[in-house]
C-alpha cells in the first residue's frame, strides 16, 4: 500500500507496552515515520478537533510496564512527617519531592544550592500542589555550620540525600569537588542525622560506584562505604539506606535531551563510542522505587533497582532520529567522538564480590556487601577532608584509591596512580 506513516490511536490500557515496543520497533526497522494520538480517550468523548498528534518519546521504547509499590508502606512512612531532601531541585530530588506531597507529609524541606532552578521548582509546587507546608532552603550540603542550623530549626525526621555532582568528565577534571560535596556533604548529614535523631536517612547512590574507573564513582563508592559503617555501630539508632540505579532518562545534562537539542539543531548527533552501553529507567520509575527501598529493612541495606536490558547508545541514537521524523546518516549525521576520561563501555549494578538476595518488590534486591570498620573509614575520610586545600588532584584521587581498592581509572589521567600504587606505599604517595 506504500504507507509511509503509521499513526497509532491505541489507549495505553489496549496494549502492552511490550507489544508497542516491538510493533514500533518493526516500523523503525522499515524506515516508516511513526506516531500516536496524545489522548485517545478525547476521541470516545467526540472531541475530535482537539485531538493532537505527536511523536513517540524514546521513554516508550525504554520504559516497562508500571511499576506495583507497596503504597500502604510508604503512606505509613511519610504522612505527617517532617522530610528533608538534598539536592532538590535536581532530576531526582525534585521528583522525588512531587511524590513525597501526595502522601502529606507534615513538612517538606528542600535544600539545594542551585537559586534559579529551586525557586522555579517552588513556583511549580505552588501552581500545582496550593498552599502547601514547603520550606525552601538555599545552602551548600558540605557546610557544617549551615546544615546544622537547617536541623536544629526543622528538626527533620527523615532525609533523602540526593544532592552530588554527578558528571564522569567534570568529576574527573575536579576531583575536589568531587570529594568535598559528594563525600563531605554526605559526611555532613549522615553525622547530623544521628545527632538530631533522624529516623531515616536514605541516599541516591549509582551503579558507577561499581568497580569505579572514575573520580565520580569512587566518590559515591566511598559514600556508600561511609553510610554502611555507620549502620553497623552498636546502639544506631537512624536507620541508613542506600539505593542505586543506573541513568535516568531524560535527567539534566543526560544524554536523550543531549541527543534531542543535537537533532533539533540538524545534527550531528555526537556518541564517545559505537559499542557503548547504558542502564535506563524513568525518572518516576526511579524514585518510585527510592520511596519503597527507603521504607524497607531496619537499615544498613544497599538496594539494587532492576533497570531491565542494558541500551546500545548508538542505537539509542538511530531510534530518536527515526522518531523525528528524520534518517540517521542522511538527515542526521551520528558522529563518534572517543571514550570521555574515566567513561566505561559498560556498567555494573553489582561488583563481582557482591551478591543479590530479593525483596517482596522484583524490582527491587538487597546487595550483600563486604563490611567495613567505620573507625577506619571515618578516619581516612576524615583525613582526606583535612588535606583537600594542600594537595593536588593526583594525590587527592591516591587517597580515593586507597580507599576503594577496585577503583582502576580508565582513559584517565590518573592510570598511573595505579602503577604507583603497586610499586610504593600509599603513605610515600601522598605525603
Amino acid at each position: 500500500m506504500r504507507v509511509k506513516e503509521i499513526v497509532i490511536a491505541i489507549g495505553p490500557w489496549e496494549i502492552s507496552l511490550d507489544r508497542k515496543q516491538k510493533f514500533v520497533n518493526s516500523c523503525l526497522e522499515k524506515g516508516l515515520q511513526i506516531k500516536e494520538v496524545a489522548d485517545v480517550s478525547s476521541w470516545i468523548k467526540g472531541s475530535m478537533e482537539k485531538v493532537k498528534i505527536q511523536n513517540i518519546k524514546i521513554e516508550d521504547l525504554l520504559g516497562r510496564e508500571p511499576i506495583s509499590i507497596d503504597i500502604n508502606k510508604i503512606s505509613t512512612g511519610l504522612i505527617g512527617k517532617r522530610i528533608l531532601v538534598t539536592g532538590a531541585a535536581g532530576s531526582i530530588g525534585s521528583e522525588i519531592a512531587r511524590k513525597i506531597l501526595l502522601f502529606n507529609p507534615g513538612k517538606l524541606i528542600l535544600l539545594d544550592q542551585a537559586e534559579s532552578a529551586l525557586y522555579d521548582f517552588h513556583n511549580e509546587l505552588l501552581a500545582t500542589f496550593g498552599m502547601i507546608d514547603v520550606e525552601v532552603i538555599i545552602g551548600n550540603v558540605s557546610d557544617q555550620n549551615r546544615m546544622r542550623r537547617i536541623f536544629e530549626n526543622h528538626r527533620p525526621e527523615i532525609v533523602f540525600h540526593a544532592s552530588a555532582y554527578k558528571h564522569v568528565p567534570l568529576m574527573e577534571e575536579h576531583p575536589y569537588e568531587a570529594v568535598k560535596t559528594n563525600i563531605g556533604g554526605t559526611k555532613v548529614m549522615a553525622d547530623l542525622s544521628i545527632e538530631f535523631q533522624v529516623k531515616k536517612f536514605v541516599m541516591i547512590s549509582t551503579d558507577k560506584a561499581v568497580n569505579p574507573t572514575n573520580v565520580m564513582g569512587a566518590s559515591k563508592r566511598i559514600c556508600e562505604i561511609y553510610i554502611q559503617s555507620l549502620s553497623q555501630l552498636k546502639g544506631m539508632k537512624t536507620q541508613f539506606v542506600t539505593t542505586r540505579f543506573g541513568n535516568v532518562l531524560g535527567s539534566n545534562g543526560s544524554v536523550v535531551p543531549l541527543f534531542k537539542n543535537q537533532i533539533d539543531k540538524g545534527g550531528p548527533v555526537t556518541i564517545t563510542h559505537k559499542e557503548i552501553t547504558r542502564y535506563f529507567m524513568t525518572i518516576s520509575e526511579a524514585c518510585q522505587l527510592v520511596l519503597e527501598a527507603g521504607f524497607m529493612g531496619n537499615g544498613s541495606e544497599i538496594y539494587v533497582f532492576d533497570m531491565g536490558s542494558p541500551v546500545r547508545i548508538y542505537d539509542l541514537a538511530e531510534k530518536m532520529i527515526y522518531l523525528s521524523g528524520l534518517i540517521p546518516h542522511k538527515d542526521i549525521k551520528i558522529v563518534v567522538t572517543g571514550l570521555r576520561p574515566g567513561e566505561k563501555l559498560y556498567e555494573e549494578l553489582l561488583s563481582s564480590k557482591e551478591n543479590c538476595k530479593p525483596t517482596h518488590n522484583e524490582k527491587i534486591t538487597i546487595a550483600k556487601v563486604r563490611q567495613y570498620d567505620h573507625y577506619e573509614a571515618t578516619s581516612k575520610i576524615i583525613d582526606m577532608l583535612k588535606n583537600l586545600s594542600f594537595e593536588t588532584d593526583e594525590m587527592i584521587v591516591a587517597r580515593m584509591k586507597d580507599m576503594v581498592k577496585e577503583f582502576v581509572s580508565q582513559n584517565s589521567k590518573y592510570e598511573i596512580l595505579d602503577e604507583k600504587v603497586e610499586e610504593m606505599d600509599y603513605n610515600k604517595l601522598v605525603n
